[in-house]
């Protein structure tokens, strides 16, 4: 499930992407991050059912997501023009990332067996921080203090690192590249 949710919210980043370059239109975009932020919510909310083994952790990440794209159709379809409120769900957000990056890096507490409760794994640890960078900088985007074409390019470039290659290595090899 979540394999298939990174796929479908390439399909918002990058248009988003294209879009903050000045490829594309608003309200197109803002349908889009509707469309995929209820699909992400339900997607982290069938995470922490015993279905998916009640996978609280890629819940909490999830969930949280599928909120920010929510709110991001909500401020381009709505023509929000203060978009200070989003910035700082995205701070929240980079708030998130950083504790679930951490836990990748570490694996958090151990189990009675030995095991960690996190598996431990760098590539999603690094993903994680990319992904803090990410946020921050939509942060400084809302707040006027960065170009959204920086925005634009960082979008572009981790739908393939932190979306797409991840994705289809874990589908089609079984493991992620690093």
């Amino acid at each position: 499930m979540t394999l298939v949710l990174l796929v479908t919210i390439s399909m918002l980043w990058f248009p988003i992407g294209l879009f903050y370059l000045g490829q594309g239109e608003a309200k197109t975009c803002g349908a889009i991050a509707a469309f995929v932020g209820i699909i992400t919510v339900i997607g982290g909310i069938l995470h922490a059912t015993p279905l998916f083994g009640s996978d609280a952790f890629t819940a909490t990440l999830l969930i949280p997501f599928g909120i920010v794209y929510l709110t991001i159709s909500y401020v381009i379809l709505a023509g929000i023009q203060d978009l200070r409120s989003l910035g700082n769900t995205s701070l929240m957000m980079s708030i998130i990332l950083a504790i679930a990056a951490y836990f990748f890096f570490t694996g958090g507490g151990v189990k009675v067996d030995g095991t960690s409760f996190i598996p431990k794994s760098l590539y999603l640890g690094l993903m994680m921080v990319a992904f803090v960078v990410l946020t921050l900088v939509v942060w400084a985007v809302t707040y006027g203090k960065l170009s959204p074409k920086v925005l634009g390019v960082l979008l572009l470039v981790l739908t393939f690192l932190g979306l797409i290659i991840p994705a289809y290595d874990l589908i089609g090899f079984g493991k992620l590249p690093l």
